[in-house]
């Protein structure tokens, strides 16, 4: 893929989005949810379910307001790129790769692993002074199986 923005490609062909309870369940019905629509569409990324578990979590962990939600949202694009948001109601707390992680230490690798997984990845503001942290994954970059795990 070039580097043109997702924008520039055009708009999804596959779309999905659904609010979720900022909650541990909710992070795990996020990844659930992910590998279903996926397999729906034909697609098979397992990386894909893993960046959205790290995601997910990082919202429930770092982006909790109390009585807000988080949201999912998939996008899929001709070229097979798949684009992942997650957006949570904390703007203020700012996506950082953590400092050198313990080996026994049990968290502080989520960022790692997105950035492992995907082709780019960042992070937006939204309204309400939340925040969109997005990853996009693309076929081409090795990580990714082709439909149903064939290509």
């Amino acid at each position: 893929m070039s580097q043109k923005s997702l924008a520039e490609i055009g708009t999804p062909v596959r779309h999905f989005t659904l609010q979720l309870s900022a909650t541990r369940r909710g992070a795990r019905l996020a990844r659930l949810l992910t590998e279903r629509q996926l397999d729906e569409w034909g697609e098979s990324y397992d990386a894909a379910a893993q960046v959205v578990a790290e995601l997910a979590s990082n919202a429930v962990l770092h982006g909790r307001v109390p009585g807000r939600d988080f949201r999912l949202t998939l996008g899929l694009y001709a070229d097979r790129t798949l684009r992942i948001e997650v957006t949570d109601a904390r703007g203020d707390r700012i996506p950082r790769f953590p400092r050198p992680v313990a080996q026994d230490a049990e968290g502080g690798r989520g960022l790692l692993i997105v950035a492992a997984y995907a082709h780019r990845w960042g992070m937006v503001e939204t309204a309400a002074h939340g925040k969109t942290v997005w990853a996009e994954l693309t076929p081409d970059q090795g990580h990714l199986p082709g439909p149903h795990g064939l290509g």
